[in-house]
């Protein structure tokens, strides 16, 4: 496994409730394409910080690459409602380009 993957496990063995931690884990699983662990990953972040819009359009975007359509929406849903709330314009590229992979 990546060494990268290996510090950030130790990180959040360390202080498992630290978001930061917890986001840089699933950033390097998401990049090895390890989705389902990314995914439970991003989902801790969420746990964690329920107002990390990121996290919640990378676990999107994780669900997507898993084809877990209906959570995959979810998650996406819940990552534009953060988005529009914070006031973020940046993500709906992304977030449409993932919704367009979402059968039906």
């Amino acid at each position: 496994m990546d060494a990268r993957v290996e510090r950030f496990r130790a990180l959040v063995a360390k202080d498992p409730d630290n978001p930061l931690h917890n986001f840089a884990l699933a950033q390097v699983l998401l990049g090895a394409g390890e989705h389902a662990q990314a995914e439970r990953a991003f989902a801790r972040c969420l746990e964690l910080d329920p107002q990390w819009m990121v996290a919640a359009i990378k676990r999107g975007a994780c669900l997507v690459a898993l084809q877990r359509w209906d959570e995959a929406r979810a998650a996406l849903d819940r990552g534009a409602a953060l988005a529009e709330a914070q006031q973020h314009d940046e993500p709906w590229e992304e977030i449409g380009e993932l919704r367009a992979q979402i059968p039906g």
